[in-house]
């Protein structure tokens, strides 16, 4: 009996120039894809949620974790926002003008007599205009700002560098921002809580200055 011999022979070449074509490349399917950030979040916090309450819950409930949670960061950064930049949310009445610190000033202005006549009218809008620039000019006799006309309010606020008086100051600020943007109402009780804020303030000022001039 004859034994026929083998004649297959591999061809190297062929088998390189087929691994080098990617019309042959059939693994690529089993590649992972790539992960973006949000997907390596969502994969996080799956198997935080798997731990804590199982896989059940992690499989249904993941998704809906994961939007709540960017809704409150979302919420959290506007509330931030908000306190820096209360201005930033506020809109003023079409019907009103706008607003520009330096067609305003603190000098040469009898401001308790202004602001009396002005409470006298009713127009507690003049008011708290009025006694928001007093608190700037008794601010800056203080030194605890440096009144410029083409300043800001948000401006002044970083100025002043007390904390206590910051926080006085951060009222009368808001709220003056409010009833000038916004579409709050100028009423007597605002501006007798804005008057109490500027009372509390004037009452600090001097131990402020006092540290002010400690440091320095």
């Amino acid at each position: 009996m004859t034994l026929l011999a083998d004649t297959l022979v591999c061809d190297t070449t062929k088998i390189a120039a087929w691994q080098a074509d990617s019309a042959y490349q059939y693994n690529r399917e089993l590649l992972s894809p790539e992960v973006n950030l949000m997907g390596l979040v969502q994969i996080w916090l799956g198997k935080v949620l798997q731990f804590l309450f199982g896989n059940r819950f992690a499989e249904e409930y993941t998704g809906i974790v994961l939007i709540v949670l960017l809704l409150l960061i979302l919420l959290c950064l506007l509330w931030f926002l908000y306190r820096k930049r209360p201005e930033l949310f506020l809109r003023a009445p079409k019907h009103s003008a706008a607003y520009h610190m330096h067609e305003d000033t603190i000098y040469g202005i009898s401001f308790d007599e202004c602001i009396e006549a002005s409470c006298q009218r009713g127009d507690y809008r003049e008011a708290i205009r009025l006694l928001y620039l007093q608190t700037l000019k008794q601010l800056s006799d203080g030194e605890q700002l440096n009144w410029q006309p083409h300043k800001t309010p948000t401006e002044y606020l970083y100025e002043v560098k007390d904390e206590a008086l910051r926080s006085f100051f951060r009222s009368i600020t808001n709220n003056f921002l409010r009833v000038r943007y916004g579409n709050f109402d100028a009423t007597l009780p605002l501006f007798d809580r804005m008057r109490s804020d500027q009372h509390a303030l004037l009452q600090r000022l001097p131990a402020a200055l006092a540290m002010k001039g400690g440091v320095s």
